[in-house]
């Protein structure tokens, strides 16, 4: 699993980052992060992995899902 749009929306939250700061950061459009968020649009897995390449790189840890509980965001 690369990213969900909730992850993606949790990660912002935390990093106190807006729709335009990730894009920037991911070097994607800003409309293609609110597409994403709002689950308008289905990315490439490139536009995927570039999007919590920076998320990571700011500190978000992605939380895969097991048998406790859903997929979830924290920071290192």
């Amino acid at each position: 699993m690369l990213l969900t749009a909730p992850q993606c929306r949790a990660a912002r939250a935390l990093l106190d980052w807006t729709q335009a700061e990730l894009a920037h950061r991911a070097a994607v459009s800003p409309g293609t992060v609110r597409g994403f968020e709002s689950s308008r649009h289905v990315l490439h897995r490139a536009t995927l992995a570039a999007i919590r390449q920076a998320l990571e790189a700011a500190g978000i840890v992605f939380l895969e899902p097991d048998a406790a509980g859903g997929e979830g965001v924290r920071r290192a």
